[in-house]
Order: structure tokens, then sequence, then C-alpha cells
């Protein structure tokens, strides 16, 4: 890892912190510029990403968002909480739903509340997703709740009237992201100086897939430029394997072309770009740690297929890569470089004990169990005190994936499916497409991994899906070598 170190700053010589978490819904790997995209254009988060560390290897904790945005909060893996799957989410196939938490308890000591017990002020705006009243935003710690209810995207779509829970509709054709910012903008103007934590997640860039009118045009005219309206753009492949989606295929997109998601993706930069600027002109640039990252991949494979992860295998709702690995950016002027480059491999619990060490607390290591700070790595050291990182994902996904679970340990993750209990490893360092499984060739490795994955499941009490004997194409299970 490039060294990232600006200087050496103790807790008792800065104020405490402003904390900003970004959170965007589905926003692929690949979607922004500066990650390697060469048809979206998003100047702002590329500077944002040249202000700060860009980590190369940031993974979500699942491959949909509400077991993402539980682990954001509690610091835990989503199978550690018990919310394994996007909440209201249920389907079959080959093997039977796993039940699952439909909200965030409150036991949990959220992240929230542990800043604001600290003297933040804590502000969310946007979506939440993690259950309905009363377990909405403002009982997890947060004093300010805008348009957080249990609703998981703008039902009635991104233009006013908007009809969401706990937000009042704009005039007519006002865009939500907009509005989002600005609620957001207005919190920090009005604030009296005291250190805040804002959670913004943008309900974009989540279907349905709408922009302004006169940026789609724009990129209307740029694929035609680039002659992507004359080649395929899509592969039907094999049939969806859980029964509610019977008789539809897995299509997956070939390589970005969608001008309508090009478009929000700008309108997105554009909003984040005003709002840091306020950042900056009322003099909090240096004291405000600001984390931009995404709750899952870029949806790449069903629901219109907006974009596209190559060279990561699928997207949303897979347990490959495409589905688990996101764009990360943090900038802190006062701690860290300018224009780092971060490798080591993280993953979204590791937030909570994040924000704790920024802000000068003691850590919480019962609550945030299965985050590790990642202050070490802004201080511009290699590693982190982690082997493992794990997946859990004992469901049907809307986008093709079926139940799986995972270990990553360096270079090397391997992959469990559920219906036949068959394994996979790969060596993602050398193949991040995931196109050769090692398993035969690596038996040691691929042990080793999978009696990790086997003990970190039975530690939590795992629910492992059971086989669905009414299904009309079960078959019987494959035996696995190791179980």
């Amino acid at each position: 890892m490039k060294s990232i170190l600006k200087k050496n700053v103790t807790n008792s010589q800065r104020k405490r912190p402003n904390i900003i978490l970004i959170l965007i819904d589905d926003l692929g790997w690949k979607d922004l510029s500066v990650y390697g995209s060469g048809f979206y254009e998003t100047p702002n988060l590329d500077k944002l990403a040249g202000e700060g560390v860009m980590f190369t290897n940031a993974y979500s904790s699942c491959p949909v968002c509400s077991p993402t945005r539980a682990s954001i909060m509690t610091g835990k893996y989503p199978a550690t909480v018990g919310i394994t799957q996007f909440i209201g989410g249920r389907a079959e196939g080959k093997l039977k739903d796993v039940q699952y938490l439909d909200h965030l308890p409150l036991s949990e000591y959220s992240v929230a509340k542990a800043l604001k017990k600290a003297g933040y002020k804590t502000w969310h705006i946007g979506k939440w997703h993690l259950g309905s009243e009363p377990y909405y935003p403002e009982h997890h710690g947060f004093d300010v709740n805008i348009s957080g209810c249990h609703w998981g995207m703008p039902k009635n779509g991104y233009f006013s009237p908007y009809g969401i829970p706990n937000f009042t509709d704009g005039s007519d054709g006002e865009y939500l992201t907009d509005r989002l910012t600005n609620e957001a903008i207005k919190l920090m103007e009005q604030n009296d100086g005291k250190p805040f934590f804002l959670n913004l997640c943008h309900y974009a860039v989540h279907i349905p897939i709408q922009a302004p009118e006169s940026l789609i045009d724009k990129y209307v005219k740029k694929v035609k430029k680039l002659g992507f309206d004359k080649k395929a753009a899509f592969v039907e492949g094999e049939s969806m394997p859980c029964r509610h989606l019977a008789g539809k295929k897995v299509t997956r997109r070939l390589f970005q072309s969608d001008p309508v998601y090009a478009a929000m993706i700008e309108n997105l930069d554009w909003n984040i770009g005003r709002m840091l600027d306020v950042v900056n002109k009322k003099g909090m640039k240096d004291d405000t740690l600001v984390i931009f990252t995404s709750d899952n991949g870029g949806l790449s494979t069903a629901e219109g297929s907006p974009t596209c992860n190559y060279p990561l295998s699928e997207g949303k709702g897979w347990m490959r890569e495409g589905g688990n690995r996101v764009c990360q950016i943090i900038r802190w002027p006062r701690v860290v470089k300018p224009a780092g480059i971060c490798k080591t491999n993280v993953v979204s619990t590791d937030f909570y004990p994040t924000f704790l060490e920024a802000a000068g607390l003691p850590l919480i290591p019962k609550q945030h169990c299965d985050g590790v700070s990642l202050m070490p790595l802004l201080r511009g050291e290699k590693n982190i005190d982690r082997q493992y990182i794990f997946w859990h994902y004992p469901h049907y996904s809307n986008q093709g994936g079926t139940p799986a679970a995972a270990v990553l340990d360096g270079k090397w993750k391997l992959i469990k499916y559920f219906e036949d209990n068959h394994i996979e490893l790969y060596n993602i360092e050398n193949d991040l497409g995931e196109n050769t499984n090692l398993y035969e060739r690596e038996i040691k490795i691929a042990k080793r991994l999978h009696s990790a994955l086997v003990k970190w499941q039975k530690s939590i009490e795992a629910k492992i899906p059971e086989q669905n004997t009414e299904y009309p194409e079960h078959k019987e299970e494959r035996e696995s070598p190791y179980i």
C-alpha cells in the first residue's frame, strides 16, 4: 500500500472530527471513472479519491442491501445480527427459504448511539430499510431522520411526489437525489459547531433507473459516438433458479452503455460535489472524515441490468466479486495524505470501530465484534489485525444468485454453494474474474478455508438452508468431502 500518512496527530491535539458516511445503493465497483469506467463521468468523486485514499479491495458484507446496512450500524456480520436477506425478500427453489430478522433489534448499540453519547449530533438522510416503525433511525440513535423508513427503493420513482413516509413531497418534478442533498446541506449550514455524524444514504442508483432528461440526452449521444448502439449489450443466460422468477432468464450486460444509468450517476456525482463544497466553504474540510462506498455490487444480471462490473464476475445478488466488491474512498485531510491507494481487504463492518477510534473514543469490541478499525491503514500501515472475511447469504436473490457462503484470506477466496455443497476456490489476485476454479489443484488451501468457514458458521449458529423436496427439479444433495 502506498504510504498515506500525513502527520501524527494525537486526539488531544485536534478537535473531534465530523463524520460523513455517503452510502450509495447498488453502485458497482467500476461505476466511477477513477475505478476504471470509460462511460460514466464522475469528476467530483474522482477528485475526492485524489484528495484521500482509494480502497481497491473493499467489500460489502452482503451482496444485497439490508444486511450490509445492518453490518454498518452494528459492526457485526449480517449472519451475526440475523439479518441475512434484504428485508421483505422471500424466495425458494431447490432449497427452502431461510428465516431472518425483519428489523434491526433495538438491543443493538448502533454506531449512531455510540457517537450520540459522546456528544455528536446524529443525522440520517435517505434509505434505511432496516425495519418498520418502531425500528426507524430515530430509535437507533439518530437525532434527525429524513426519509428513512422501511422502503428499499423509491416506489413512486425519483421525481416528486415521492410518497415516502417521514418525508414531505417537493414541487412536482423535483429530483430525489437533489432534494436529499439539499437536506444534508441545510443541516450542515444550520449546525452550531458541534461535531456531527451524517449518515447520508442515497436511494440512487437503485431501480427504477430514472434521471433528469437533460443529462440522459448527453449520454444517448455518447452511446452513438462510441458506437455502442451497434453492439449487442446483453447476453441471455440460464433460467432463474428461484420459483417466483420461473420463466425468466439471467440477462448479463456486457459493457456499460445505459444512458439513463449514466445520467443517474453523473447527477449523484454532482450532488456529492456540491455537498462537499459546503464542507470546504464552512472551513470543516480538515476536521471532517468523509467515507464514500456502496451497500453491494452493481446490478448487472437482472431487472434491466443497467450496469456492467467487468472484469469482475456477476453483480448484485451473487457471491462472486461483482456482488460484494465495492468502491470505497476515505478523505480526512488532517490525517491522510492525498492520492493514496490501499489494497488491503476491508469490509463494511469496519466502519463502526473506525469511527470510534477517529473520534478518540474507546472501542466496544463486544458490539462491533466483526469489525476492525481502518485507522492503521489511514496512518500508513499496510495491514490490520484480521485474517479472514466471511460472507453468509443463504438465500436466492432476485438477480440469479443461489444460496452461498464464502471466505476470503488475502488473495484466496472460497465459495460454497448450498444447493449441492460444491466448492470453488479462486486466486483473485491473478484471476479477478473468477474464471479458473483451483479447488482440485489447491486442495490444502481449500480444505483450510472451508474449515475456517464452517467453524465460523457454527460459532454464530448460522442458518443453513434445507433441501426443498416439493421443488419439481429436486435432486439429491451431492456428497462433499468435508461434511
